[in-house]
């Protein structure tokens, strides 16, 4: 069932991405990737609610370069903090496109559905990334900590909507179990 969601929700998201936008530019990204530098864990600190991660608490993507320039990808999440929920992993493959700043992705899932992935911004200690959608329907805010500051979040959340996001949609997502019906936080 959750692969079935979540290919369901890759094609849908293929087909927003393919859906005019209003007035706003094109979404563009000017930083430049340190491949290398980029891999590891990363915890989904906010994001745009979508089917494919509807509930999930304590998720992250794992990124691992291929010797052919392919970034492996595992998502793990779970679906509560209840100790007999166990940590689930969904796999696809990140193609970085040829573009000098590595910035430019396309993610296939299942081996036939891709999306397009978009790294706008990474700090300089690569402790925090922001991550779109050309669309600008989905967004992502990562850390490499699972719990981030107040103001570090709310510094990110600006500077999503200045890519012309619509940060009131961004849902910053429970990391650990404290989390769990804190302000800001989704249920």
């Amino acid at each position: 069932m959750r692969i079935w969601m979540m290919a369901s929700s890759a094609m849908l998201s293929l087909l927003a991405a393919c859906a005019p936008t209003a007035t706003r530019p094109p979404l563009t990204s000017s930083a430049h990737i340190d491949l290398p530098r980029f891999m590891g864990e990363w915890h989904v600190i906010g994001r745009i609610d979508y089917l494919g991660e509807r509930g999930d608490v304590a998720s992250e993507d794992v990124y691992r370069l291929n010797k052919n320039g392919d970034v492996a990808t595992v998502y793990r999440y779970r679906k509560s903090f209840d100790a007999s929920d166990k940590v689930k992993t969904l796999s696809s493959t990140g193609l970085v496109q040829a573009d000098p700043s590595n910035a430019v992705w396309r993610i296939r899932f299942f081996g036939i559905f891709k999306a397009d992935y978009l790294v706008l911004e990474v700090a300089d200690d690569y402790s925090w990334a922001l991550i779109g959608q050309p669309s600008r329907k989905l967004a992502w805010i990562f850390g490499r900590e699972a719990v981030m500051p107040d103001a570090l979040y709310s510094n990110l959340i600006e500077k999503m909507r200045g890519y012309g996001y619509d940060t009131s949609k961004i849902l910053r997502v429970a990391q650990i179990a404290q989390q769990v019906g804190q302000p800001g936080f989704h249920e």
